[in-house]
């Protein structure tokens, strides 16, 4: 693949492209919306992606550090870490007017909004980029998704996986000439909003550092990992979305891809209206929810399969608004 030289980029780039970038990465307790930071990294990029300076610090999640074996930060390590609250101020700084860029966004940008929301602040973050989803506009011939991958494909050299220091610098020099092929081919960068979470609750407390479990298989089974299973829906599937009309209590819907609302956030508002969370498509599905619906994910291609409606996030929060009542 060509990559634009600077002279030829300073002569073409393109005027709508952002003007600074924050390559992120954090490493997490676990996956769940519980979870917590235990490290964080960000590299600053100038517009056309050249680094401008990195930062990286280890933050004390107040608990269980959760998958040692990944990230290799122990319950000993962490105790003198900062807490969140204490380094929130310079973490922003390093965001603020930048287009936050992670692999996988969606989960980097919900854990660092997460974190702000138990701060009681909100990161200056309006816009992020995922580069998984760049990687698909480019149509990059990858064997598969992950950061291993696209590194190996720009020839760049991982030293410590899962260290956030070390992915984000990955990825930062994987970024640049992804985003000089996409200004050479004038590719539409896969922008999508960062929408702070102001619906945030507290849940119960959680053991404490020094209370890690011992390997993967304890991990697993910790009790005090929240459940996220929900309840039935208690109204009958009324079938098909239709375009033009209301959403109607009890039907299925299935999400795909990023979304600027916080995933989760946006399911409990769909079961808060009536209608049914559901984990892959069907032909009993109603609708897909899908800022991508060009991509070819399992749930994307099904929904094509069996004519599921499709929309996109902002047309569904529209239609949440207004959920007509179930029959009977």
């Amino acid at each position: 693949m060509t990559v634009l030289d600077d002279r030829t980029t300073a002569a073409t780039w393109p005027a709508a492209y952002p003007q600074g970038w924050a390559v992120v990465d954090v490493e997490t307790t676990g996956l769940a919306r519980d979870d917590r930071i235990v490290s964080a990294a960000v590299y600053r990029l100038d517009a056309r992606g050249n680094v401008e300076d990195h930062w990286y610090t280890l933050v004390n999640p107040e608990r269980d550090p959760g998958p040692v074996w990944i990230h290799g930060l122990t319950s000993d390590v962490l105790e003198g870490a900062p807490l969140f609250p204490e380094i929130a101020a310079e973490f922003a700084a390093r965001l603020d007017g930048r287009v936050l860029v992670a692999h996988n966004a969606m989960f980097d940008w919900q854990m660092i909004a997460r974190e702000y929301a138990r701060a009681e602040s909100a990161a200056p973050v309006r816009q992020r980029l995922c580069t998984i989803a760049l990687a698909k506009e480019l149509s990059l011939p990858l064997p598969n998704h992950k950061l291993e991958s696209l590194a190996a494909h720009f020839g760049v050299v991982q030293r410590r996986a899962h260290n956030a220091l070390d992915d984000a610098r990955v990825l930062a020099e994987a970024f640049r000439p992804s985003l000089h092929a996409a200004a050479e081919l004038g590719v539409r960068l896969p922008l999508l909003e960062c929408r702070p979470l102001t619906e945030w609750a507290s849940s119960p407390e959680r053991p404490r550092i020094g209370q890690q479990a011992s390997g993967p298989s304890a991990y697993r089974a910790n009790s005090w990992r929240p459940s996220r299973k929900r309840p039935p829906c208690p109204y009958p599937n009324p079938g098909r979305y239709e375009t033009d009309k209301p959403l109607k209590q009890g039907m299925r819907v299935a999400f795909s891809g990023d979304t600027s609302v916080d995933r989760e956030l946006l399911e409990d508002r769909t079961v808060d209206a009536g209608l049914h969370v559901a984990g892959s498509v069907s032909r009993l599905t109603s609708l897909l929810v899908t800022n991508d619906p060009d991509s070819a994910t399992s749930k994307t291609l099904k929904a094509r399969s069996f004519g599921t409606p499709v929309v996109d996030e902002a047309a569904y929060t529209q239609l949440l608004r207004d959920v007509a009542p179930a029959d009977g």
